[in-house]
Parts: C-alpha cells; sequence; structure tokens
C-alpha cells in the first residue's frame, strides 16, 4: 500500500483503486447468471431444454446395451465422471429438511446405447452422441438419463424403459463426450445439498465441428512430469480437446528414451528429468481412456542441437550444432531408429516432423558439409528439401501420415508428398493456399493461438477461424481442424495450467461447435458469461484456470471478486 506522504499522483491512483476494490466488495451478492444462456462448454450442436429442476440420486447407476456395453473405457469413464458429479454429496440418501429423509430421485440412472465394441482411436473416429435427459412419469419405476450413442433421431417408450431407434453404430469415444456433457448439466445445490439439473427435460444432439482439436505441449523448453502431463489431458478432456501434440524434444533438451540409441537422452537437462518409453506408453494410456490422441513430434533438421550430447557425429561441427548433418548416413540412420521405436509407443497415425525455422549457416560454413553439397550438385535450400523429403520417407514407411510446419509448403510444395499435412504457425492465410493445392492443413495461426504470446486475450483466441478466406466446401473439408500451442520457455509446472486455461477453451468451442453459433455479433454478451462459468468449473475440478479478463494471461487476480466475474 502507498503511503499518502508521497506524491499526489499516487495518491489519486491509490484513491481510485480504493473506490474500484469497495464498488467490487459493495457489488459482490449481486452476480446472477444470465438465465437466456446455455451454460454447457462447448456450445452442442443440437439442444433443446425446459423448465423443470431434477434430482440425481447420489447411487446413480450404469446400465449399457448394444456392442459397446461392456467397453472398459466407457465403464471407467462413468466411475470417473460420477466421482466429479458427487463430490459434494455421499454414496448414501441425503436428509431433505422439508420431507425427512429422501429415497425418491428424479434421475437414478444412466443409460448408455452404444452399438460399437470397437475402441479404435484414429483420426475422425466418430464422436457425436445424443444425451436425453428426462423426468420419470408416474408410471416409471425409476427416472433415468439416456447417452445415446448410436445417431437415434427418436425414443420409444417401451415397457417403462427408453429404448432407441437405431441408424447408425457409434462408438465409446461419443459416449465420453456425452458424459461430459452429463456431468455439466448436473449441479450441487449448497442449500439442498442435492445434485440437481436444471432446464429440464433437455434433448442434445451433438457432434464435432473438427476431427482435430488439439493443445501441443512442450516438454524440452521446461520438463513437465508425468503427472502434470496427465493432469493436462484429463483437463483437455473437459472442453471436448482430443489432441494432445506433445512436443517432446527441441535443441534445449532431448528428454526421451531411445531404446536404439540410448546415449540421445543424454541430453536431457538432468539425469532426472527424463521420460521412459514405460512413462511414454502410460501417457498414450491414460489418453485413451479419455478419447485423446497422442501425436508425437520429432522437429527435424533443426532444433536439434540436444541430440548432440550424446552423438556429437550429428552436429555439423563442434561449434556449429545444428540443423543435423545433412551429409551423412548416419543422421538418416538415427532418425530412421528413432521413428522404429516410436511407431511401438505411439499409435496414431499422424507424426510431427517439425521442419520449421532450418537456418542453413551450418551446412555452409562447415568444410565437409559445403564440399558434400557441391558434390551433390545441391544449394543449401535443395538439402532442406532433400531432407525434408528424406524423413517423411522414413515416417511414410512406419505407415505414419506426415505432419510439417508450414515452412516446408512454403519453400518446396510442389515436392512435398501429397499425404502431408500442413501445420500453420506463423500467420493467416496458409491453409487457404494448402487446400487450394490439395493438402491437408492444421491451423494454428500465432497471431490468436500460441498460448505463449500472453497479451493476445480471450476474444481474439475466440474469434480466429480455421476455414477463413476457404469458401469452396471440398476444400474446406481438407481443414483436420486446429490447435493451440503452448510453448515451453516461460512455462513450467508451476505455471503452466494457468497459462493453458482458460484461453484454450475459447478455441476448443471454435473447433467444436457450429460457426454459426460461436460468431455472435456481441461475444462479451454471448460468449464471455459462459467463459467464466467454464473456468469456474475447471476450478472447481481442480485446474489451475487464471482469470479470463485479466490483460495478460495466467495473471493472478488484482482484486477481491466472485470467480464468474474476473
Amino acid at each position: 500500500m502507498l503511503p499518502f506522504s508521497q506524491n499526489s499522483h499516487y495518491k489519486l491512483s491509490f484513491l481510485v483503486l480504493l473506490l474500484w476494490v469497495s464498488h467490487l466488495v459493495d457489488s459482490k451478492s449481486g452476480f446472477e447468471l444470465d438465465e437466456s444462456l446455455t451454460y454447457l462448454w462447448p456450445l452442442p450442436t443440437e439442444f433443446t431444454s425446459g423448465n423443470q429442476t431434477l434430482t440425481v440420486d447420489p447411487t446413480l447407476s450404469f446400465s449399457a446395451l448394444g456392442k459397446g456395453g461392456n467397453s472398459k473405457i466407457l465403464i471407467e469413464g462413468f466411475e470417473r465422471y460420477k466421482k466429479i458429479i458427487f463430490k459434494h454429496v455421499s454414496g448414501i440418501s441425503l436428509f431433505d429438511k422439508s420431507r425427512g429423509i429422501r429415497s425418491v430421485y428424479d434421475i437414478s440412472e444412466l443409460r448408455f446405447i452404444v452399438n460399437s465394441d470397437s475402441e479404435e482411436l484414429q483420426l475422425g473416429v466418430d464422436e457425436s452422441y445424443t444425451l436425453f435427459v428426462a423426468k420419470k412419469d408416474g408410471k416409471s419405476i425409476v427416472g433415468e438419463a439416456t447417452i445415446e450413442c448410436n445417431k437415434c433421431t427418436a425414443f420409444l417408450r417401451v415397457n417403462t424403459l427408453w429404448r432407441c431407434t437405431s441408424l447408425l453404430a457409434n462408438t465409446v469415444y461419443g459416449a465420453l463426450r456425452g458424459l461430459e456433457t452429463f456431468s455439466q448439466l448436473c449441479a450441487f445445490d449448497y442449500e439442498t445439498k442435492l445434485v440437481q439439473i436444471y432446464k429440464a427435460p433437455w434433448y442434445i444432439k451433438d457432434k464435432p465441428r473438427f476431427a482435430f482439436r488439439g493443445l501441443m505441449l512442450d516438454t524440452s523448453r521446461h520438463y513437465l512430469p508425468i503427472d502434470v502431463i496427465k493432469q493436462i489431458i484429463e483437463s483437455m478432456s473437459y472442453a471436448k480437446l482430443n489432441v494432445l501434440h506433445w512436443h517432446i524434444i527441441d535443441e534445449e533438451s532431448f528428454p526421451l528414451e531411445v531404446p536404439s540409441y540410448p546415449k540421445l537422452w543424454n541430453g536431457a537437462y538432468t539425469k532426472w528429468e527424463r521420460y521412459t518409453i514405460e512413462d511414454a506408453s502410460e501417457i498414450v494410456s491414460f489418453a485413451k481412456m479419455r478419447g485423446i490422441h497422442i501425436m508425437a513430434e520429432v522437429d527435424v533438421p533443426g532444433h536439434a542441437e540436444s541430440w548432440g550430447a550424446g552423438y556429437p557425429d550429428l552436429w555439423p561441427s563442434s561449434t556449429c550444432r545444428e540443423p543435423l548433418d545433412v551429409s551423412k548416413d548416419f543422421t538418416f540412420d538415427l532418425i530412421s531408429g528413432i521413428l522404429s521405436d516410436m511407431r511401438k509407443i505411439f499409435p496414431f497415425e499422424l507424426f510431427h516432423l517439425g521442419g520449421d525455422e532450418v537456418h542453413t549457416d551450418c551446412w555452409t560454413s562447415t568444410p565437409h558439409i559445403k564440399q558434400w553439397l557441391n558434390d551433390q550438385n545441391m544449394t543449401a535450400k535443395d538439402a532442406y528439401q532433400y531432407f525434408i523429403l528424406k524423413a517423411q520417407e522414413i515416417a511414410i514407411s512406419e505407415n505414419w501420415t506426415p505432419v510439417n510446419w508450414e515452412e516446408t509448403f512454403n519453400s518446396f510444395p510442389s515436392k512435398l508428398n501429397p499425404r502431408t499435412i500442413v501445420h500453420n504457425w506463423l500467420g493467416p492465410g496458409v491453409c487457404p493456399k494448402a487446400v487450394a493445392k490439395g493438402f491437408r492443413c492444421i491451423f494454428s495461426n500465432q497471431g490468436a493461438w500460441y498460448l505463449d504470446h500472453l497479451d493476445v486475450p480471450w476474444n481474439e483466441v475466440y474469434s480466429a477461424e480455421p476455414l477463413e478466406g476457404i469458401n469452396n466446401v471440398s476444400e474446406q473439408n481438407l481443414v483436420l481442424g486446429g490447435e493451440v500451442c503452448m510453448w515451453g520457455e516461460t512455462a513450467d509446472t508451476s505455471d503452466v495450467q494457468q497459462t493453458i486455461w482458460p484461453r484454450a477453451a475459447a478455441a476448443a468451442e471454435r473447433l467444436w461447435s457450429k460457426r454459426e453459433a460461436v460468431s455472435a455479433r456481441n461475444i462479451t454478451l454471448t460468449i464471455l458469461p459462459r467463459l467464466h462459468y467454464f473456468r469456474c468449473l475447471l476450478n472447481r475440478r481442480g485446474v489451475q484456470a487464471a482469470p479470463v479478463t485479466n490483460k495478460y494471461a495466467r495473471q493472478p487476480p488484482i482484486v477481491a471478486g466472485s470467480c464468474y466475474e474476473q
């Protein structure tokens, strides 16, 4: 606190701040939710609601029909969400002040209909679901909610049970997305001490707008422990993000174990800041249980100085250490070994090969590489192309689809393998050019979706549109989606979640919900209150999401106040 003995400018500033704080404190009890808004995030594709309030039994039971009903993914998902929903209540009937012990609840069973028993998790897996929540009538024995995972359009009431007219089988991953929505409908009432669902009955028919909805996580600039990565994956599922792009290694450190070349992780910061192959497999399994892909990245030929800590022959010279030495077969043998080992861990069909920010001065200034370039009749740019295409061949031989940062497309689009997925980052306008040439594209415009840019406000994240400038429907279909990028120079365990959330949620709704629904004219009135609410939901679930509207992302609160107004 500034003393009043300082100059008048500081006195005035202090008084203004004091009045502002006093106003906030005086108005702290006046916050109300806007009942005209739907507080589900991301916003479902189609939904209707009513005006009833239903109670949910804390001993909520689970039943499933169809081939997918016995899925471990589904069963564990239900138990996981049950702990979230009933965090504040016990598993016994609660005391009702007006009627004594309560024994009848409106919702006592959550019923799943999952016709497919496939648990294959690949790009474009069907994540659609239909959720119906209604109060039991007088003829019904129990109340129930149904998550129907096979694109039904009608429910028939037969023998007091909800049954579905099936049209097309769906997956357990759609059921997980429906579970998340159901959990957001459930709210604990602190006065009655009951879990309630407001605005029932609900009918929700939902599916994602884009197949690829990602978050990139950088574990090279700062090592992140396994438990932290799991926490981030868990939080991704709350916003229905479905791809963790794991930027495991970079020039600063090489923390991953590679059995074929065990000295590579000599490039880790310390012997304690490493990932074993078992660690990586555990992360992949943990993510799959939540319907989340892991897309690994090995960035070549630049951003690779750390590789030489174990294998110095990869450096052009001891004083000029990247890009990787393009002239040696050993370089590509080692890349082949890395990808072969990683293929045993990462089943996702996409693999990121980087290819960005390749500065070729070391190639042209190192005598043996300069001689090799002359012998091959190559310029440094030719060698860059040669390296990228050779790395792509290795990835494709491992049955991977290569993803490359946009510099590769900007430099030699006609030479790239036609299977290449172009990953935009430098700015807008790249995806329109890429899809026009038949390439698929991932949108990550750094001006809006780089989370380490702390001065980008939530509304700019929300307004960024992956299909901007693409009007042809067939070309729009080549945009897989997008991802927000959490580069790690200034983010570690202490602040990574605060930096990711809630701005990542803004992109998540853009990628899931219909374009018309997320392009309202005044998003301050229609979207911001909902984002405040979702941020508080993340906080309640233990996610360290920062205030929504502070000038800089991850900045802590500057005054006292409600979570819903920060």
